[in-house]
């Protein structure tokens, strides 16, 4: 399983050699250094550790810094894990962006844009209400009760509240090119999160 920890650079189009216009998310991805290995023996599960986005020592706490050197690595501040039951990377390793090859289908797990408090009508696409005589449901949600049997409202009914700001994963992207000297993926389609996000992207399958 090829992993790798990215920045979203914002969306573009690019002409591939045969002449189509191919719509893609641009990422800046690695180079990250593996920072830990987690076994079975030692941890209950495999996965491996990678650190990615340089930063200056004063932005971390010591702790972070010497888990960091320990793995003779330098300051970065963002550090993820990825189930690696292959186990074919180790300690001191970096993983790049060439471990991706255009054509593979990849995912991409991200924290979604922050909508804020919406109501149904747009957090939930539920039809709006009669706008004429003087109807005063047009965007309320209605009626959500049943009757003196149950009394209640059932678990899970869908209403306003928060929308976005939470972790999703897209999947069933494909790469469709590969800038081994800048460090730069560009998948088709596009990839949760705002410009500048730290996305996970993992092959698919």
């Amino acid at each position: 399983m090829a992993a790798i920890l990215a920045k979203k650079l914002g969306m573009t189009q690019v002409f591939l050699d045969d002449g189509r216009i191919e719509r893609v998310t641009v990422l800046e991805a690695g180079p990250c250094p593996v920072t830990a290995i987690r076994t079975h023996d030692r941890d209950g599960y495999e996965a491996v550790q990678l650190a990615f986005g340089v930063t200056k020592e004063k932005h971390l706490t010591r702790a972070q810094l010497g888990h960091l050197k320990k793995a003779d690595a330098g300051p970065h501040r963002h550090l993820a894990e990825f189930r690696d039951e292959a186990g074919e990377l180790q300690v001191g390793e970096t993983v790049t962006v060439e471990a991706f090859e255009p054509g593979q289908s990849v995912k991409i797990s991200g924290k979604s844009k922050g909508k804020g408090f919406q109501g149904t009508v747009k957090r939930h696409n539920f039809s709006r209400g009669p706008v004429s005589h003087g109807s005063h449901n047009v965007r309320a949600p209605g009626s959500i009760g049943a009757a003196a049997y149950p009394a209640r409202v059932f678990k899970g009914i869908r209403g306003p509240g928060q929308m976005g700001n939470k972790r999703v994963t897209q999947r069933g992207l494909e790469v469709v090119l590969v800038d081994a000297a800048q460090n730069l993926l560009m998948v088709r389609g596009s990839v949760p999160g705002a410009r500048n996000g730290i996305v996970e992207v993992r092959t698919d399958g």
